[in-house]
This record gives C-alpha cells, sequence and structure tokens, in this order.
C-alpha cells in the first residue's frame, strides 16, 4: 500500500462496523501501515457531529476513504476492501464461476435479510410480496439456511468475505433472539467464531467499547 492512496476506515466498537474490523483482521492488515483507523463514539453521538457528516452524510458506519473515494453501506465495503487486498484471497476474482455467487450473498445480506430483520423487529407487517424486497421472513431465512447447509462456508468449501459479513450478522441477530438459531445457523455461527482473525477482532472491539466508556463523564447522580 505505500505507494496506494490513503486507506481510512471509520468504526464504532459493537455496531454494523464490527464486521469490517473483522474483515481487516481476516486480510492481515496492519493499523498505520495498510491503514488509518477512525473511532467514533456513538453513544456520545459523534457520528452525528459535523466532522463526521462531512465524511458520511447518513451518519453511519462503517465507512471508508480511499483517496478521494468514498465507500459507504456494508456490502460496498466489503466487496472494495476483499477486491483491493486480492493476496487475502477472501473474493473470488471476476471471471471464477463463484464471483456471482460471492456477490449475490453480499448483496442479499442489505437487500433482503436486514430489511427482513428490522420488520420482525419492530413487529410490522412486512409490504404485501408485489413490493416487498424480500417476499416474507420466512422465505427469506429458508432460503439463506439452504445455502448454509451446503457448508461448511456460505460457498461451500471456499471461505470469503461473505462469510465474515453473514457470521458477524447472524451473532447479533441470534443472539437478540431475531433470528433462530437454527442447527444449520448456529454451527454456521460456531465455525465463523472459531477462527483466530475473528477472535482477535472481537478483543480489539471489546476494548475499543471499554476505552470509550471509561472516557465518557460519569452519569450525573439522580
Amino acid at each position: 500500500m505505500a505507494d496506494s492512496p490513503q486507506l481510512d476506515f471509520y468504526h464504532a466498537p459493537q455496531t454494523r462496523s464490527t464486521g469490517v474490523l473483522t474483515l481487516i483482521e481476516e486480510l492481515g492488515l496492519r493499523e498505520g501501515t495498510d491503514f488509518t483507523m477512525h473511532l467514533l463514539d456513538m453513544k456520545a453521538g459523534e457520528q452525528r457531529q459535523p466532522a463526521y457528516l462531512a465524511v458520511n452524510p447518513m451518519g453511519k458506519v462503517p465507512a471508508l476513504r480511499h483517496g478521494e473515494a468514498l465507500i459507504t453501506e456494508q456490502g460496498a465495503v466489503y466487496i472494495y476492501l476483499a477486491d483491493l487486498f486480492p493476496q487475502a484471497g477472501l473474493a473470488p476474482a471476476v471471471g471464477d464461476v463463484l464471483r456471482g455467487p460471492y456477490l449475490r450473498w453480499l448483496v442479499f445480506y442489505g437487500s433482503s435479510f436486514e430489511p427482513a430483520v428490522v420488520d420482525r423487529a419492530l413487529k410490522r407487517q412486512p409490504a404485501p410480496p408485489s413490493t416487498s424486497p424480500y417476499g416474507d421472513f420466512d422465505t427469506m431465512l429458508g432460503t439463506l439456511t439452504r445455502q448454509l447447509e451446503t457448508g461448511p462456508w456460505i460457498l461451500g468449501e471456499r471461505f470469503t468475505a461473505a462469510d465474515v459479513l453473514w457470521g458477524t450478522a447472524l451473532r447479533w441477530t441470534t443472539h437478540f433472539g431475531l433470528v433462530p438459531p437454527l442447527p444449520a445457523v448456529q454451527s454456521y455461527i460456531d465455525r465463523v467464531l472459531a477462527r483466530p482473525a475473528v477472535r482477535r477482532a472481537q478483543q480489539k472491539d471489546a476494548d475499543f467499547a471499554a476505552a470509550q466508556e471509561r472516557a465518557r463523564p460519569p452519569s450525573p447522580a439522580p
């Protein structure tokens, strides 16, 4: 990366960008050499301050800046990073028979899975099938579960950036009871969580969160 544009990663611990932190570990990137990390304290509202809104007007993480390019939205961030560091082998190349399925499952997360989970969490009825992006929750989950059953990874034998996204997402959504821990789902989560890079990212994220908690002023006494 010495001759490449500056790569900046905007992260808030224990948020959706935790998956990108995990991907960075899987890619073997080094902070200060391959990228610069910018930590945001969501509980302090830093994501809504002008300094960050100038980076991402949506006030969301994760976000990347690579030179003049801004990359937001989870699927795009995963695709971009995995393609930017092809030596890690986490993205099938264009022309590889797995490239299409890889993109399918990265995009399925944002286009079908998350809308279905949000509707379920808020106890909202989905839109009619003709206009709903995911049809209905059971169809969405069944489609995903059948793919996981082909395992061990979402593309079969090959571990990719898509597994980082799905392992992180399913861990959180099952933890909060938004997705049932079906056998195929739970065994997949367990395989992802057993990876050394995932464990390193979890520890780093916990340390970031703890440091932010210590840095906040104490709450006033009642």
